[in-house]
């Protein structure tokens, strides 16, 4: 049986008429006859009666038949619009990585346009360090990650969507507050709390550049794993922090931010993906991305 048979079929049951049914279905009759004698002949069963060569009317086991063959083809278009959708990367699942820096940024204003244009896609979002994000995508646990360049591993494709610059972050009763800009050299003695390097190298050791190459090694008395930690115990008065500028969204009262005096590595938040593992919801999601490049 072909999906030809069911549309011939239903075409004769609703015009109950070879002639009429022929029409519309844009054939001549003697090859419609036929195809309905074959699709009886197919399912042992007579599905119409043929009081003349006319008129015809549905047996109990045509109407039967009719009411099946309505849903047949609903379930059909069902499944070709699904796959259809799917194809065209309208809908499925997408498992995004991001890092605790990345949701101060862009990360938010891109989930919440993508979800307004594509609404049948569903995002899983998992907090990952850039590095967990390296590992996650060659494991496939996730498809897209928003991390922090260099990468470790070269063998991941990124686009930069954001860059901006690092600041000092202190409390706002710290003498260097009054400063409009502070000098590098001027936290000599303070006490600076990072996050560990193995949550992001890259970030870690651009921060860390900032002392070396004033020769002199920064005086470390507090690690955090979260950004937000950081801002926390800045606020304290525990010390102070080197951030990303976008750290300022934060808004932590007793926090103030100054840029840095001297000139600064560039922080970059990308788009990380494996080129061998597209999909068309991958595909639609970082051609989104960059629109906000």
């Amino acid at each position: 049986m072909e999906l030809r048979h069911l549309r011939y079929f239903i075409a004769v049951a609703e015009e109950l008429h070879f002639g009429k049914a022929a029409e519309r279905l844009h054939i001549a009759q003697p090859p419609l006859s036929q195809q309905i004698q074959q699709l009886e002949a197919e399912l042992g069963v007579k599905l119409f009666h043929r009081k003349t060569k006319r008129q015809i009317q549905l047996t109990e086991a045509g109407k039967v038949f009719l009411q099946e063959a309505y849903q047949l083809l609903v379930q059909l278009e069902t499944a070709v619009a699904l796959t259809q959708r799917i194809g065209r990367g309208q809908t499925g699942q997408l498992r995004i990585g991001f890092t605790s820096l990345a949701i101060y940024n862009l990360l938010p204003s891109i989930l919440r346009q993508f979800r307004k244009q594509f609404p049948e896609v569903e995002l899983v979002l998992l907090e990952l360090t850039t590095s967990q994000q390296e590992q996650a995508l060659k494991d496939s646990l996730i498809h897209v990650g928003f991390a922090h360049p260099p990468l470790e591993d070269d063998t991941i494709s990124y686009k930069c969507i954001y860059r901006e610059s690092l600041v000092v972050a202190l409390s706002s009763t710290h003498s260097l507050a009054q400063q409009e800009y502070i000098s590098v050299l001027s936290l000599l003695h303070e006490p600076l709390i990072v996050f560990p390097r193995y949550l992001a190298p890259g970030l870690y050791d651009r921060i860390m550049s900032i002392f070396e190459q004033r020769n002199f090694k920064p005086n470390i008395t507090q690690e955090a794993i979260q950004m937000q930690t950081i801002i926390g115990l800045v606020s304290a008065g525990m010390g102070v922090a080197i951030t990303p500028s976008t750290l300022e969204n934060l808004q932590r009262s007793g926090v103030a931010y100054r840029p840095i005096l001297e000139e600064v590595p560039v922080i970059e938040t990308a788009v990380i993906w494996q080129e061998n593992s597209l999909t068309p919801i991958v595909e639609n999601f970082l051609q989104f991305s960059q629109k906000f490049i």
